[in-house]
């Protein structure tokens, strides 16, 4: 299929690795030219580096893009400790976290805009089957990717008149950084002779919690974000699409 995408800008927020940086190379494949931006570079990609914290930084990059066809939100940074109960974790532990994946998406979204609008383009922003789900592993992080989810909505129907569409793309179980943080803090909670090694963590939960039983990977989450920006999609907003081989269904 071609989608249409040849010779336009994609911007991607959270590039250097994980399912950031598959976005950004499946982007390349269909023929855009693609900026990034990151707390680190990453070889092969054009990286600005800096922190969705930094409201100036942000801006700053936006401006230095030019037209600007489709922005891509992949930042997602949890608390780095299990919460299960919920109170194990302090009130300090949320801000960072809700920081990052909300409070950077809203940034995000100002700075770019104009562009947006000025190119009738399309804005994703990766939330999480923890956002809609409610996940005791992580709290804060399960807030902010439902908040997510609820911004992607306004924003939707604010950008909406000028031809701009919105979506959020939920993630389930992805061999990331952030999902081997997950696993690493679940174990540290645990007595020695109970933890399970990262594969054997993993291949247990998906057999739990995923109808099809198999890993979700980058590349099939990159695959729906190129298709989302393209034509094909001109009359999908405001959604939220899951790519969790069934673990979040909505009856």
């Amino acid at each position: 299929m071609d989608l249409q995408l040849q010779g336009q800008t994609a911007v991607v927020i959270g590039a250097a690795s994980g399912i950031g940086r598959a976005i950004a190379e499946a982007f390349l494949a269909e023929g855009c030219r693609v900026r990034g931006f990151d707390l680190r570079s990453a070889e092969g990609l054009d990286i600005t580096v800096g922190s969705v914290a930094d409201d100036a930084v942000l801006r700053a990059f936006a401006a230095s893009c030019g037209a600007v066809d489709h922005v891509v939100y992949a930042v997602g940074a949890g608390s780095g400790k299990f919460g299960f109960p919920f109170w194990n974790l302090e009130p300090g532990d949320w801000a960072r976290v809700l920081d990052l994946n909300l409070v950077g998406a809203v940034r995000a979204a100002q700075a770019f805009a104009p562009q947006l609008i000025e190119r009738r383009g399309s804005l994703l922003l990766l939330s999480s089957v923890a956002g809609q789900i409610g996940s005791q592993t992580d709290p804060p992080y399960s807030a902010a990717k439902a908040g997510l989810i609820n911004f992607m909505q306004c924003a939707a129907k604010d950008f909406a008149p000028h031809g701009v569409r919105v979506n959020a793309l939920a993630p389930g179980m992805v061999r990331t950084p952030l999902n081997q943080a997950v696993w690493a803090a679940s174990q540290a909670r645990l007595p020695a002779a109970e933890r399970q090694d990262y594969e054997a963590w993993a291949e247990d939960k998906i057999r739990k919690i995923a109808p099809l039983g198999r890993w979700q990977t980058a590349e099939e989450c990159a695959a729906l974000a190129v298709f989302l920006a393209s034509p094909q999609a001109r009359n999908i907003t405001g959604q939220t699409l899951n790519v969790d081989g069934g673990q979040v269904m909505h009856a």
